[in-house]
């Protein structure tokens, strides 16, 4: 890890305050050790009296030097005081070993302190690294969430645009298909009106049209009609069938207006009215008929 300016300036007042303190304790404890001291030098002391002017005897009066003088006794001389020799004033070597080992204590305490500071500063810097990363990452992490929720709300918005487009143009081929249904039922509605006015015109007209109203009331007898088919129900029905009138199969197909219930319940109404009508009409059966069946809210 590269340390800074800042780090740099700081190190170096720790290391500039620890050497004053470290030389103020020294100068401190050369102080405290240093002491006055007499010179004194070695040797016995001699002690010695003036003889002189200044110690002779004070004149006497005439009567006591007539006297006979009496001789002055000798002093006895002067004692010689042996003193012993003081041994040298030398500092004891205990105290200054002990300002020493307080000295170098207080020096590797401050050291210790120093030590402390750093480390903790190290500890610090690199729990704020290891804040700074982690707000790097969740930085990250919540970029990456965005563009995924991005990404999802895309995929949404197109998904929804795509079902609205399906039912737009599933919208667009029911219309068509009802429209080319209504435009067949009216074609199949003026064909039967066309039947219908030509049909005594002729004899072979007029068995076709009686025999598809026999067909119309078997079936219509047979049909069990949902009550949901409204009046107006118009359906061909393509039906297959053998001599006798005997149904083989009966499909719904186009046009019809009737939803899928209503298509199954006509198909089977034609295979419960089998035998379809046939006898009398032998000249206008077929194998395979086109039957238009209706409903108009009757029956």
């Amino acid at each position: 890890m590269k340390e800074s300016l800042a780090d740099k300036a700081r190190a170096f007042l720790f290391s500039l305050l620890l050497h004053g303190v470290l030389i103020g304790l020294i100068a401190l404890g050369l102080m405290w050790t240093t002491a006055t001291r007499t010179v004194v030098m070695p040797g016995p002391v001699i002690e010695a009296s003036l003889v002189g002017p200044t110690s002779a005897p004070k004149p006497t009066s005439r009567k006591a030097s007539a006297r006979t003088e009496r001789p002055k006794p000798t002093p006895p001389p002067p004692k010689v005081v042996e003193e012993k020799p003081k041994p040298d004033s030398v500092p004891p070597l205990e105290p200054l070993k002990q300002d020493l080992i307080d000295q170098q204590r207080v020096a590797a305490m401050a050291e210790q302190k120093a030590d402390e500071a750093r480390k903790e500063q190290e500890e610090k810097r690199r729990r704020e690294q290891i804040l700074l990363e982690q707000e790097k990452q969740e930085a990250a992490r919540q970029k990456e969430l965005e563009q995924v929720r991005k990404q999802l709300a895309d995929a949404e918005k197109k998904k929804n645009l795509e079902k609205e487009r399906l039912k737009q143009l599933q919208d667009k081929r029911l219309a068509d298909q009802q429209q080319a249904e209504k435009e067949r039922m009216d074609e199949l509605l003026e064909q039967e009106s066309r039947q219908a006015q030509t049909g005594g015109g002729g004899q072979d007209n007029d068995l076709t049209a009686r025999y598809a109203d026999a067909i119309q009331a078997a079936v219509t007898q047979n049909w069990n009609r949902p009550e949901s088919i409204p009046a107006g129900l118009r359906c061909t029905l393509l039906i297959v069938q053998i001599p006798g009138g005997d149904v083989i199969s009966a499909n719904v197909t186009s046009p019809c207006n009737a939803d899928p219930a209503a298509r199954l319940s006509i198909e089977q109404a034609v295979m419960r009215a089998a035998p379809l009508p046939y006898r009398g009409y032998e000249k206008v059966f077929s194998r395979e008929i086109t039957f238009n069946f209706k409903y108009d809210g009757q029956g």
